[in-house]
């Protein structure tokens, strides 16, 4: 199928958009120039929160679309385009429910601010690099927010030491995710990224066809399902690289403006 006629990309930040250093190419702002002028919407999609996300691009942030905290927020030009919460007695439980895990560390994202019961001086570096409004608080239960996310990160292992409680318990009523390898995520059971990609088709008419995602990790599946022209990163999960069909350069090597140049923007 031709991508000549792409309207939407979206692309995951760490592991994918982002080198190995987790900084972005700063000729990124030349490519998204280049996308407007063609009319591409591009799109962050990211399990980092919001105020996150307008830092890193910042020269644009008035501009471009962002699917933040694993599609459970969209926010454009400032405005919410979508959201999917969660009700406080599920989240008192997801909170409960981690507190059990020994080395397990919370952080509660709701959309004014991301909350935290920890001062381990490791979870704090780990969490400044995803949450840039971050407060902390004596008990998370205690905290009054529209709430759309629990992150749970185990320097362990997410996949091996939370996933299989969490899910357990969760994995029927909710959305579990593990989001990277020391980060696993709990949603309303209707929150992907790929979700908010079907909700932005829907609302700004354009495609599954016309639509080209990137990914590299288990919380990339929905959104790689969710595109016609899905890209698994060389240096991406196998469950993603099964399930993307077509393959990018690593972030490393810069495989997602590889793509994009080569098969959005070549004269």
């Amino acid at each position: 199928m031709s991508q000549s006629n792409i309207k939407f990309v979206a692309a995951d930040m760490d592991g994918t958009l982002l080198d190995e250093n987790s900084q972005l190419n700063p000729e990124f702002f030349n490519l998204y120039e280049q996308l407007e002028e063609k009319g591409i919407i591009f799109a962050a999609a990211s399990g980092r929160q919001y105020y996150s996300l307008i830092e890193t691009f910042a020269p644009v942030k008035d501009r471009m679309m962002f699917i933040a905290e694993n599609g459970t927020l969209v926010m454009h030009k400032g405005e919410e385009l979508y959201s999917c919460e969660i009700d406080k007695p599920s989240i008192e439980s997801i909170i409960k429910e981690a507190r059990a895990i020994e080395g397990a560390h919370i952080v509660l994202c709701g959309k004014n601010s991301a909350y935290i019961e920890t001062q381990d001086p490791k979870a704090l570096a780990e969490f400044a690099k995803y949450y840039h409004r971050c407060q902390y608080v004596e008990d998370l239960l205690t905290v009054e927010d529209d709430f759309i996310k629990v992150a749970i990160c185990h320097f362990d292992g997410s996949e091996q030491l939370v996933y299989p409680t969490i899910n357990q318990v969760f994995g029927k009523s909710h959305q579990v995710v593990v989001s990277a390898k020391i980060w696993l995520d709990v949603m309303n059971a209707q929150a992907s990224k790929g979700a908010a990609i079907e909700h932005l088709q829907n609302s700004l008419d354009f495609t599954y066809e016309q639509t080209m995602s990137f990914g590299d990790y288990l919380n990339d599946l929905e959104m790689l399902k969710a595109s016609y022209h899905s890209y698994a990163m060389e240096n991406a999960h196998p469950a993603v690289k099964q399930t993307a069909r077509f393959s990018a350069p690593s972030n490393v090597d810069a495989g997602v403006f590889t793509v994009i140049q080569q098969q959005l923007l070549a004269d």
